[in-house]
């Protein structure tokens, strides 16, 4: 288990309890070691000579909703089957629940754990009469160290953040799932926030990170024009791709972002018909390639226009 000490959280902020967060490795786990190139199945792609054979690390961001789809049906399976389908070496999910009924699906966070054979770091956030619900993240690779940051606003809902170093072929990635507030106010602090703690020295029994990875719903509807902009500025330029609702996206809610010599590209939306259904957000998904270069100024990843796969019980014979 990893906690973190109480953060200072500065004016405007909520001195709340440090949040725990945990890490489950007691599944059966695939063997680390990413993939070697990209997954060209859906059609002929041109890879860029900076990345051809990188070492490449498929990543997504999720909001899950509790399991709750668009029918209002509370099946924590079909966000399982979607993640499986998906096939991601690190995961971010919000909106993860623990409730209190003593069910199979009472612990989402160890449910999609099992069902995944992920590691699983968790930090729960808001309370409500159902429970409780907050991030997670889902990773094939080890986690090194992990701590919570807290980003609740005074006058607003608890949010926050997990940090957590993932170690991958001997290189540290530093990865950041967040969930940012409803209101424009809150998010640009929550997003001023992150570039804070991102710029703060880090701890003598942390390895310092080869590159940076942050994930979430940032809930911006706004665009560049909004809590986007510092990340922008700290990170680089983000994918804007529509994620919500999931049966007709039209706001890019959820991003993702990357900084160093890993370089996100190949960023696009899981479009299933299960992922429409299971939640009122669709998975974002992209491919992290470590490169020896050091990207300056670089444009945000294309969004690729793809089908989704289908899964097994979906093929048929032609």
């Amino acid at each position: 288990m990893f906690s973190s000490p109480p953060i200072d959280m500065g004016r405007g902020w909520v001195g709340a309890k440090p949040r725990k967060v945990r890490v489950f490795e007691d599944f059966e786990l695939p063997v680390a070691g990413g993939r070697g190139r990209p997954d060209i199945r859906g059609g002929r792609q041109t890879v860029d000579p900076a990345i051809a054979g990188a070492f490449l690390v498929r990543v997504a961001t999720y909001n899950i909703h509790t399991c709750i789809g668009v029918d209002r049906r509370y099946d924590p399976g079909r966000i399982g089957a979607v993640l499986r389908e998906i096939d991601a070496d690190i995961a971010c999910l919000q909106e993860v629940d623990a409730r209190r009924q003593s069910d199979r699906y009472a612990d989402q966070w160890a449910y999609l754990g099992e069902v995944t054979g992920r590691r699983v770091v968790t930090c729960t956030g808001i309370r409500e009469h159902r429970g409780r619900f907050g991030n997670a993240i889902l990773t094939r690779f080890p986690v090194l160290a992990a701590r919570a940051i807290d980003l609740t606003v005074a006058g607003y809902e608890p949010r926050g953040a997990i940090d957590a170093d993932i170690l991958i072929d001997n290189r540290v990635l530093r990865v950041i799932a967040t969930h940012f507030g409803l209101h424009a106010t809150e998010r640009r602090l929550q997003a001023n926030r992150l570039m804070a703690v991102l710029g703060e020295p880090l701890a003598e029994t942390r390895r310092a990170a080869h590159a940076v990875l942050l994930m979430g719903d940032l809930n911006e509807w706004r665009g560049r024009s909004g809590a986007i902009r510092s990340l922008d500025r700290r990170l680089g330029p983000s994918a804007a791709a529509r994620t919500f609702p999931s049966w007709l996206p039209v706001l890019a809610l959820d991003r993702i972002y990357a900084e160093g010599p890993a370089m996100l590209r190949d960023v696009y939306v899981y479009r299933s018909p299960l992922a429409r259904l299971a939640s009122d957000h669709l998975p974002l998904v992209g491919n992290l390639y470590w490169s020896v270069l050091d990207p300056q100024h670089r444009a945000p990843p294309p969004v690729l226009r793809r089908r989704a796969r289908p899964s097994v019980n979906q093929r048929t014979d032609s």
